[in-house]
């Protein structure tokens, strides 16, 4: 199971209001955009404190993955599923209470050496993927902001999804779980390029809102993602 988690589930969107969300986000995007800003920088001094420690400090591990899962949640309101109604909230902290989520394990050591070219050599086959998904990619911050904030082949199924709804009064679950894949992919990759995780992301699609690592419901078969990670 790769040790950065996307969860989200439907939560009754209605069939109109995806139309005037690119404008109700508009306060997220400009924080957003600072705290982006800060993102690149705070991963560069991270990129330091791992090339001569080995460790990535604690507070900047943790207020980039804040960022990452703040626009998560504004992405996932908007263009990377119209998947909730409910107004994101301005924290960086997890809430349970919102239907959409993002977590990183917090490693306990990392690799000096690969702190030189996982983010942009051994990530490029990643990236041409992500780059069809989330509609291009880069380096830097406004790479980041690009694979997290969603577009591409992404935002086209989650508009086609929105259109469907508005006439059948229902989201596929199909086409759904499908987006959920796509941006799962693609955050996992952002974790790796961040240089939160060594690990080297999957090239395998896990569809569905909830994420392989999530614990399975009481009384769930054997086959479930418990019995996957026995």
């Amino acid at each position: 199971m790769y040790p950065a988690q996307l969860d989200a589930r439907l939560d009754d969107p209605g069939r109109w209001l995806w139309l005037v969300k690119w404008i109700l986000v508009i306060p997220h995007a400009v924080v957003l955009l600072f705290l982006w800003l800060a993102v690149a920088v705070l991963t560069v001094v991270a990129g330091f404190a791992i090339l001569f420690t080995g460790r990535y400090p604690r507070g900047i591990f943790d207020f980039n993955v804040g960022v990452m899962r703040w626009t998560w949640r504004v992405s996932y309101y908007t263009v990377s599923g119209f998947g909730t109604d409910k107004y994101p909230p301005f924290s960086l902290r997890p809430d349970p209470a919102y239907p959409a989520d993002f977590t990183v394990d917090y490693p306990d050591r990392l690799s000096r050496g690969l702190v030189l070219v996982k983010w942009w050599l051994l990530a490029i086959p990643h990236y041409l993927i992500v780059g069809v998904f989330a509609g291009g990619f880069g380096l830097g911050w406004f790479g980041g902001w690009r694979i997290a904030s969603g577009g591409g082949l992404i935002a086209l199924l989650a508009v086609i999804a929105m259109v469907i709804t508005a006439v059948k009064r229902e989201y596929p679950q199909g086409l759904f779980d499908f987006i959920m894949g796509m941006n799962r992919w693609c955050f996992r990759v952002l974790a790796y390029a961040a240089l939160l995780r060594d690990e080297y992301p999957p090239f395998r699609f896990e569809p569905g809102g909830a994420d392989p690592r999530s614990a399975p419901p009481a009384g769930a078969s054997g086959d479930g993602p418990a019995a996957l990670a026995a």
